[in-house]
């Protein structure tokens, strides 16, 4: 079994082990106050781990334990890999990033882009360009999700029986072709908007290579780079791993098991933008992929400027989340000084991010509350794993960041080892 381990001592890594002990101290009473079910933090700079700390429970009820092979439901985590995936079918000529997505979706055709009004009142124009596959991985594209309640076009998603960003009773082609027949929110490349885009992304994936999103990730993406448990399923054997997913109560006291993923047996729908489940090694192994500009263990996934071109910010100008994003949706501090790639975030400027970030440090995150990083200026990699999904904002996120920045500041002034 793959099993991610602790290769090197903090410090051999330049690591400072007093600063990672207070990381896990924090988290663990995050667990012991229950408002954390457990979690897996890892920590490791050159490609080598040098901090993993697994504490709390998979499963409170059943009192199983966090561990190293612990499979976890990772949501938007998909986007990145599904990014990754695309691109292989650019390098091969298949694909282009300015290719109208109706040249292979023709259901995108004749696009139109909401004008005004709501509900049965709401007034369309045709759309003034086509949206192209950089569109889609770039979230500029004018698409949407239904949970927003900010916009007209979300209310027309959630008629249309998109609340989950899946149509009921359909594959992900038909759930495309829904998506098809709503109007855009805007014109396309024109803002940033977090949205169904990858599901799309997803389905020209399947259009073009003639396999099913599964098949093609497991063949193209899975294998080659040694990701063993990472799928959209699991099986008899993996199920016992699996983390229970859980939810903050109503009342805000405490947490609850509530439904997760169907993992067990394949879905009708293979979801391009939060369908996946992996282990911790599953996602240290898709990190070095990008840490290594597309290459690992003697292998080429992708070429280096390909990976260049990934994780550096491709919104207009040079813009961050916050300037380019649809308001009020994106409106947060927490927008500030990120930019986007195809298919991650990136950080252009650290001196006005929420967080202590590393300038060009790129990555993201799931709606359970795991999230990954690479941070290429100080050669170093984070993910945090566990299955909660808040009712309202937490601060996981920029603890996390706050306390491995501490964790590398006794040696940042000198070159990572």
């Amino acid at each position: 079994m793959a099993l991610l381990r602790q290769e090197v001592e903090p410090d051999e890594a330049g690591l400072d082990a007093r600063a990672l002990g207070r990381l896990d101290r924090h988290f663990a009473r995050e667990v012991d106050a229950g408002r954390l079910p457990g979690f897996l933090v890892a920590v490791a700079r050159g490609g080598r781990v040098a901090h993993l700390t697994a504490y709390g429970h998979r499963d409170i009820a059943a009192g199983l334990p966090v561990e190293a092979d612990t499979l976890w439901r990772i949501y938007s985590m998909t986007k990145p890999v599904t990014s990754v995936a695309a691109l292989l079918l650019v390098e091969e000529g298949r694909v282009a990033l300015d290719d109208p997505v109706a040249r292979h979706l023709p259901e995108f055709a004749d696009a139109r882009v909401y004008d005004g009004g709501s509900g049965a009142d709401v007034r369309t124009r045709p759309a003034a360009g086509p949206i192209r596959v950089r569109h889609l991985m770039t979230h500029t594209a004018g698409l949407t999700f239904a949970f927003y309640h900010s916009h007209p076009v979300d209310a027309l998603y959630r008629e249309a029986g998109l609340d989950s960003s899946v149509a009921p009773g359909k594959d992900l082609a038909g759930t495309v072709g829904v998506y098809a027949r709503m109007p855009l929110q805007f014109e396309p490349g024109t803002q940033w908007n977090y949205s169904v885009a990858s599901n799309v992304l997803g389905r020209i994936i399947e259009v073009v290579s003639g396999q099913p999103l599964d098949v093609f990730l497991a063949e193209r993406v899975f294998r080659p780079l040694g990701m063993p448990d990472a799928g959209f399923q699991v099986s008899d054997e993996q199920a016992g791993r699996l983390a229970e997913l859980y939810g903050e109560k109503e009342d805000g006291d405490g947490i609850q098991p509530i439904p997760g993923l169907p993992l067990r047996g394949r879905p009708r729908f293979l979801s391009g933008s939060g369908g996946m489940v992996a282990t911790a090694y599953d996602i240290h192994r898709f990190m070095e992929l990008l840490r290594r500009r597309g290459e690992l263990d003697g292998g080429r996934l992708l070429t280096p400027e390909t990976v260049d071109l990934m994780t550096s910010n491709q919104l207009p100008g040079g813009a961050d989340l916050r300037s380019f994003g649809s308001r009020p949706a994106h409106d947060e501090p927490g927008n500030d000084g990120v930019g986007f790639g195809l298919g991650v975030s990136v950080v252009i400027d650290p001196s006005r991010t929420q967080s202590p970030s590393g300038l060009g440090t790129f990555g993201w995150s799931g709606v359970a509350t795991t999230t990954f990083w690479v941070d290429p200026s100080r050669d170093l990699t984070v993910q945090f794993m566990t299955q909660l999904r808040p009712r309202r904002s937490h601060t996981v996120y920029p603890d996390l960041k706050r306390l491995v920045h501490e964790a590398v500041t006794p040696v940042s002034q000198s070159s990572p080892r």
